[in-house]
């Protein structure tokens, strides 16, 4: 009975024919009760028994019968204790067993127990044991098995080390060779898998090569051998790309098959392993036979493995895998469906603790994604980030996986922002990209996809928040990605296309033509690769007409915009109706339309422009990201149509759309969205501009407070108008709302500092009025202390950017906090607008002590508004250009540039322009409200803030001159002057002032030399002895002193004007100093030096220089210059000041600006010339 149940079980191995397997079985159970225990064959009998039984588990799947042969096998062991010469064989056996019931339940107990039984085993065949080679086959297939469970790479390396020995043990000629050598290169392909070294899968399929050789055609082994070698070749060919390895894998793939009739117990394995080769070749090449029959061979498969099967699960997962390759180039809906129904049911059978659940967890997010591309469900987005997180807690740091997983995760976070455009879930799916890459060492295959996918994020994150730097870094990881995938790598053309897509980003932001060309390039390259019938073929049309376009706009080619058309209608006969991507194809082909409509004005474009729009937005759900592009489109072309036909109805619908797109889009998105709505609304003249500007300065305010250091958002802002808070003040008064001008002008002028002033906001007074609220004081306090600390901070190009991003992280979640607290403040009886942009009603309190002159310069009109205490503002037009202002600013700056110093006839030409069309009307008002003598403030804007409004007059004719009527000073905005009343407590205590001069700076940290200063030191002397006695105690150190004289070098740095500074003997004072310095109840600064209220033209409404810095940060009352000033005349000037400011033997900060105009006019009769002390000008109260 057992020799005819081990031949029958014999042939069933050779043939596949179950009912052999079901009569061995039977014909064991029969042996085994005729030979009671005791019988020196009861032993083998059971063997048989088990080992029979575990041939059907393989087969069937059935859980019983591998239960049943452990316990045999068990009992056996039992019977052939230690010593007996069967003993280690019997190891052997149970520990094949449990390892192969640890493969169907992933118990790792199952897996522990079999490398132990294993490892017993070899230790009972030594070196020339007949069974050796056995043994240490077994133990290393175990250890292989431990590995993919464990990941430790030890025990790979043991497993490789023991199939080398093996081998050894079994030379050509051995009839175990090639089992030996497909062992081998077996445990070299995992190594390959983990580590990425090319040299183990050439190794690998170099063994395999010879394993085939040894087993010719009517060997046993040789439809394992061609399968084996076919799987080794279709992963070389994913590495680098060779689609000869591909060609050659199918080859041998359908040889192996046409070997196994259909029960072989091989052919489940055969079939699986050559469909997954077509799925292969498809996706390289595009032709839908391959991914047919490969969808027609995984359905085979799956009904040889029916539920219950070891094997089902991964059977439903490599077909659901197929269905989504063919979804992806037909758009069946049906294919999705279908392949998430499978996903699931696999999901379903592999309990958490198997090896093979987390990968399971991974397709099946993988495909929710796909569907929710097509469809834009966002609960199947939702599910997928959901099994993507779940499968990566399954696979710990050191897992083969885990790169893989962080990179899975992060492609659905990326999917997530562009519905949500929240931009925190971008960030941090950067950050698993980046953490992928890291662990993806170079050489490795998945390094240039990892790349890929990183520069992908990166691009997206730089159309969000426009930072270059995050352009130019994915260009260059796209680039790595390209040298990794050559011409004939399977990935070619996707890094192409990425490439090139980053290199048209950039383009569109920086204007370098090489960009487009190269994108160009690029572009065709990859379509050539990617020909009809591809499934990436329409993507590939698409990005190259979107680029052709591009640079048609630039170049104006006819010839680039013809073939962008033509490839856009090509792509969308692709994408019919009910294919994921056909809305992007109908708003790609509508915006080329409209194009060629403003170059050859053929108004058929134009219409059809907006139909496709129209189109692609109706298949567009509104809460997807590509939404709020497509109304941006629509409303551009419903404009153009409208400045074409006049329609109103037009200008209206595409108004309404940039007004919905705002509200829906990503702060950055939405900021554009406003800035295009601004356009639109001004060049027509349309009622919602107001609107427009106003929400534009609320986004730019929280756009700018996301940057995490004031360098780098000085920087950000530069990619904004400049002039965005005057052109709104300007739209403001021409629709006669002056409350809201001042407003906006408070709102969007200086964010800067009013930034800063945020964080160091004091509500001390909220827990004196409800000591309840302690906690939510110390919340506020806290995050605010962090939040300040940023200005400390300007982050390197040394530092690494997973570093920088982490900060930049945390400085944004702190904000996020911060803000909510803020918004919890404010449902607090009385606070209710705490920190919002202050209301008319509370800046008229600046006007307390003298009116507020705001002058407003834009393109539409120039203007005054005069701010009055308790009285209603007066708006005053003034018959001045924008460009005549200029070219006042470009005489003045010539005139005090010049070698010979500044002429007086040139200034006091400038000065008598200033004084007849934007002094004099003003005076004339103010006359009506104000005495001779009394203090006025400027707060000049735009082009306003470079020119000496103080000194303006006619001096020419011996008229009116300004500083002879009134007491002028300046604040750069009003709350800042109303800040300074508030912190304005007279001193009663001792006064300890600092005077500091330095005729002779360190010059040693930057490149500008200085000349010796010759008066500083007797200025000093003056001011100490000038200083009343004994109320105020002299002092040359600047800590901790309330009052200050700086005589020193000073510099505006235009380019970084943050950086502009003080020159002092031990280096330079920064304003980045000042800012971080703790001045918050100094009294009054004198700045004695060069440029320190001078600002920085490019961006003048911010008002960065180093007097407004204090005054900003505290100082109250600041004296600083507008330009050069002559060692010579500042010591006079100073010493006159002194003089007048200490008269009364006290000092008041109040009194500076009547000093300092008395000292000037102290220079003027003694005969200083008007352009040589005209620069210096009194900030604050």
């Amino acid at each position: 009975l057992n020799n005819l149940a081990i031949s029958l079980r014999t042939r069933f191995e050779q043939r596949g024919d179950g009912k052999d397997l079901d009569q061995a079985i039977d014909h064991h159970r029969s042996a085994v009760q005729l030979i009671p225990e005791g019988h020196q064959y009861h032993s083998s009998s059971l063997d048989n028994l088990a080992i029979s039984l575990r041939t059907r588990f393989e087969l069937r799947g059935d859980g019983k019968d591998i239960d049943e042969a452990i316990e045999h096998h068990r009992r056996v062991l039992q019977l052939r204790p230690e010593g007996h010469s069967q003993h280690s064989s019997s190891l052997n056996s149970l520990a094949i067993s449990l390892g192969t019931r640890f493969k169907q339940r992933g118990d790792e107990r199952d897996i522990d127990e079999t490398v132990e039984h294993h490892r017993s085993a070899l230790q009972l065949t030594p070196e020339g044991h007949p069974q050796r080679s056995f043994s240490l086959c077994n133990l290393a297939t175990s250890l292989q098995t431990c590995f993919e469970q464990q990941h430790d790479g030890k025990d790979l390396d043991e497993a490789i080390e023991h199939h080398q020995s093996a081998l050894q043990l079994r030379p050509k000629g051995h009839p175990l060779c090639s089992s030996s050598l497909n062992n081998l290169a077996s445990a070299l392909g995992m190594q390959f898998e983990q580590r990425g070294d090319g040299r183990d899968l050439d190794e690998a399929i170099e063994h395999l090569q010879c394993a085939l050789q040894l087993s010719l055609e009517g060997h046993p082994q040789h439809p394992s051998s061609l399968n084996n070698l076919a799987i080794s070749l279709r992963i070389r060919f994913e590495q680098k790309g060779d689609g000869k390895d591909l060609d050659e894998a199918i080859e041998h793939l359908r040889s192996a098959l046409q070997l196994m009739p259909v029960g072989h117990t091989e052919c489940s394995s055969s079939l699986n392993n050559l469909a997954i080769a077509l799925r292969t070749r498809f996706r390289q090449q595009g032709d839908g036979k391959d991914i047919d029959e490969a969808i027609d061979h995984h359905q085979s498969v799956l009904q040889l493995r029916p539920e219950g099967h070891p094997h089902h699960s991964s059977s439903l997962n490599n077909l659901a895998i197929s269905l989504v390759a063919r979804f992806e180039q037909q758009g069946d809906k049906r294919d999705i469906d279908e392949a998430i129904q499978h996903h699931q049911s696999a999901v379903q059978l592999i309990p958490e603790s198997h090896p093979q659940h987390s990968a399971s967890l991974n397709n099946l997010a993988a495909s929710l994604q796909k569907r929710f591309e097509q469809q834009g469900d966002g609960k199947d987005l939702d599910g997928a980030i959901e099994h993507h997180r779940n499968a990566l807690q399954l696979i710990p740091e050191g897992h083969p996986q885990h790169s893989s997983s962080l990179n899975n995760l992060a492609i659905s976070l990326r999917m997530q922002f562009e519905q949500q455009s929240d931009g925190k879930v971008l960030d941090e799916a950067i950050e698993h990209h980046r953490s992928a890459l890291q662990l993806i060492p170079k050489g490795h295959p998945h390094r240039s996809s990892s790349l890929n996918s990183l520069a992908i994020s990166l691009r997206m994150r730089f159309q969000q928040q426009g930072d270059g730097k995050d352009i130019d870094e994915a260009i260059e990881h796209h680039q790595n990605a390209l040298q990794l995938t050559p011409e004939g790598h399977s990935h070619h053309a996707f890094s192409l296309s990425n490439l090139a897509i980053s290199l048209q980003t950039r383009f569109e932001q920086q204007g370098d033509g090489k960009d487009i060309d190269e994108a160009i390039e690029h572009h065709q390259s990859a379509l050539q690769l990617r020909p009809k019938g591809h499934p990436h073929h329409s993507s590939s049309l698409n990005n190259l007409a979107n680029a052709l376009e591009t640079r048609f706009k630039q170049q104006v080619d006819e010839k680039d915009l013809d073939e962008a058309i033509e490839h856009h209608q090509s792509a969308l006969q692709l994408r019919p109706e009910g294919h994921p991507q056909r809305s992007s194809s109908l708003d790609n082909l509508a915006n080329a339309l409209e194009t060629r409509f403003e170059q050859r004005g053929d108004v058929k474009d134009l219409n059809e422009a907006i139909e496709y729009h129209q189109s692609a937005l109706q298949l567009t759900p509104e809460d997807h990201t590509p939404h709020f592009s497509l109304l941006n489109n629509l409303a551009t072309s419903l404009q153009t149509r409208f400045e074409k036909q006049g329609d109103g109805k037009d200008i209206d619908e595409a108004i309404e759309h940039h007004h919905t797109e705002f509200t829906h889009a990503s702060l950055f998105q939405g900021l554009h969205s406003c800035l295009k709505w601004i356009t639109v609304a001004e060049q027509h003249q349309h009622i919602s501009a107001l609107d427009a500007y106003t929400q534009t300065l609320h986004l730019l305010d929280h756009h700018i407070s996301t940057t995490t250091s004031v360098l780098s958002q000085h920087q950000t802002q530069k990619h904004f108008p400049p002039d965005l808070a005057v052109n709104a003040a300007s739209c403001a008064l021409h629709q006669g709302d002056t409350y809201h001008a001042v407003e906006l002008l408070e709102q969007g002028r200086a964010l800067h500092w009013t930034q800063i002033a945020c964080f160091r906001t004091s509500i001390e007074h909220l827990y004196s009025q409800d000591p309840s609220k302690e906690v939510l004081v110390r919340q506020f306090q806290n995050l605010s202390t962090l939040l300040n600390r940023r200005a400390e901070v300007s982050f390197t190009h040394d530092k690494y950017r997973i570093e920088v991003e982490a900060r930049e992280r945390h400085y944004r979640n702190l904000l996020e906090q911060w803000s909510k607290v803020v918004e919890e403040i404010r449902t607090i009886k009385g606070f209710s607008h705490f920190l919002l942009p202050p209301l008319f009603s509370d800046l008229q309190e600046a006007a307390c002590e003298g009116p507020i002159i705001i002058l407003i310069a834009t393109e539409c009109s120039c203007d005054a508004i005069i701010v009055l205490y308790m009285q209603l503002p007066i708006h005053l037009p003034l018959k001045i250009t924008l460009k005549e202002l200029h070219d006042l600013v470009l005489q003045l700056g010539h005139n005090n540039q010049h070698p010979q110093g500044p002429a007086y006839t040139v200034f006091i030409d400038v000065m008598d322009e200033l004084w007849k069309k934007v002094i004099f009307p003003v005076v004339q008002k103010l006359k009506r409200f104000v005495r001779k003598n009394c203090r006025i403030w400027w707060c000049p804007t735009s082009v306003f803030t470079a020119l000496p409004l103080h000194c303006a007059g006619e001096y020419k004719d011996g008229g009116q001159v300004l500083s002879k009527l009134f007491v002028s000073s300046y604040t750069p905005s009003l709350s800042a002057l109303i800040k300074a009343r508030t912190r304005n407590a007279k001193t009663t205590q001792e006064i300890t002032f600092a005077a500091i001069g330095q005729a002779t700076p360190d010059t040693s940290d930057t490149s500008v030399k200085f000349t010796p200063l010759h008066f500083v030191e007797k200025e000093l002397g003056d001011i100490e002895a000038l200083l009343p006695i004994p109320s105020v105690m002299f002092t040359k150190v600047m800590v901790d002193n309330q009052w200050l004289h700086l005589s020193c070098h000073g510099m505006q740095v235009p380019q970084e004007p943050f950086k502009s500074f003080l020159a002092m003997a031990d280096g330079q004072v920064s304003l980045l100093d000042i800012i971080n310095a703790n001045i918050s109840t100094h009294e009054f600064a004198f700045l004695a030096a060069c440029e320190t209220a001078m600002g920085d033209l490019s961006t003048p409404d911010e008002v960065i220089h180093l007097a407004a810095g204090l005054q900003f940060m505290g100082v109250k009352s600041v004296i600083g210059t507008l330009w050069h000033v002559d060692d010579k005349v500042a010591y006079k000037l100073v010493l006159a000041f002194y003089k007048e400011f200490c008269k009364n033997g006290t000092l008041d900060c109040t009194m500076a600006a009547g000093a300092l105009h008395a000292a000037v006019a102290t220079l003027a009769k003694d005969g200083v010339p008007l352009q040589e002390r005209a620069m210096f000008v009194h900030i604050g109260i």
